[in-house]
């Protein structure tokens, strides 16, 4: 069990984009590598050290993961010359779709994008980038036959080949069994310390986000590793707090959530500006990319 005390150097993460069908409901999510790139430099500007980066078509704004995009994507930030840690997802390529419950096999073209581990990891490979993730399980999402794949076998092969590229995983857990996958991971000698994990909140049908829940995760937690957890939605913002309090850093972004307040949409700099409007008004300082980097034993291959 962690010993609970609020965090007092804090760092924020901010997910500018996300694969979700946002697009038709905000204007202000980001599409084209340059808008994305964009996002990310604003966040960053307005105080978010780390930038979580997924990429979509640029036409349709459909989730995509083409290597090009991603290095699309870097390379406008870095030649801005404006400073982040820079955290690409892993997490597409394992999406499976069902036929239908009558009829499950073959699974649904719509929807299902399942490669290997090599495949998934191909941006990663090619960019180098700080951090990827690693998202430590499979589980249902929303109402329909959509599954989100990552079996033990598939997990073991990533983290490797992430540990050989020399990059720091960030350990995504939806429930609390996935903290207990990625503590076997490690075990396995294929996680190297110091540990990230990000707490997933509130996604269906993973983790709710009551305080019980988080308090659960946060308790499955080793007292070495680096916690940060968002919420989605609505409790986006509660969730600052929520996190602060708990020994643990900040995730925002339209990723998780278009809202800055009833009705008034948002962008991915108001949602961080807001969260360091709370971090700071709890107490608490707002790291720095330099300062994550030497906390978390990150490699910076740009700049």
């Amino acid at each position: 069990m962690m010993s609970l005390t609020p965090n007092r150097n804090v760092f924020i993460t901010c997910a500018v984009t996300g694969a979700g069908d946002t697009t038709g409901r905000s204007d202000k999510v980001p599409v084209t590598p340059r808008q994305i790139a964009d996002d990310c430099i604003a966040a960053a500007k307005a105080g978010a050290a780390v930038v979580h980066i997924h990429v979509r078509d640029p036409e349709s704004g459909a989730p995509a993961r083409d290597p090009a995009l991603y290095a699309e994507v870097v390379d406008y930030i870095r030649e801005s010359g404006v400073d982040m840690v820079i955290n690409l997802t892993a997490g597409m390529g394992g999406d499976l779709t069902l036929g239908s419950t009558e009829a499950p096999l073959p699974p649904a073209a719509e929807g299902t994008d399942m490669v290997g581990a090599t495949e998934r990891l191909a941006h990663v490979t090619q960019i180098l980038p700080e951090i990827c993730t690693l998202d430590c399980g499979t589980m249902n999402f929303g109402e329909g036959d959509y599954i989100m794949t990552n079996s033990p076998a598939m997990l073991k092969d990533m983290a490797g080949q992430i540990q050989a590229l020399g990059v720091r995983p960030e350990i995504e857990a939806f429930d609390t069994g996935h903290v207990l996958l990625a503590k076997w991971l490690q075990e396995q000698g294929l996680i190297d310390k110091p540990t990230m994990i990000q707490l997933c909140m509130g996604i269906p049908w993973g983790a709710p986000d009551d305080f019980s829940t988080f308090m659960a995760m946060v308790n499955a937690v080793p007292d070495d590793w680096t916690f940060s957890a968002f919420s989605i939605g609505r409790n986006q913002l509660p969730y600052v707090a929520m996190a602060v309090n708990a020994g643990g850093n900040v995730r925002v972004g339209l990723e998780d959530n278009i809202w800055l307040g009833k009705g008034q949409l948002a962008s991915n700099a108001d949602l961080v500006e807001r969260a360091k409007l709370i971090i700071e008004g709890m107490g608490s300082v707002l790291m720095m990319p330099e300062q994550v980097r030497e906390q978390m034993q990150l490699v910076k291959r740009w700049g």
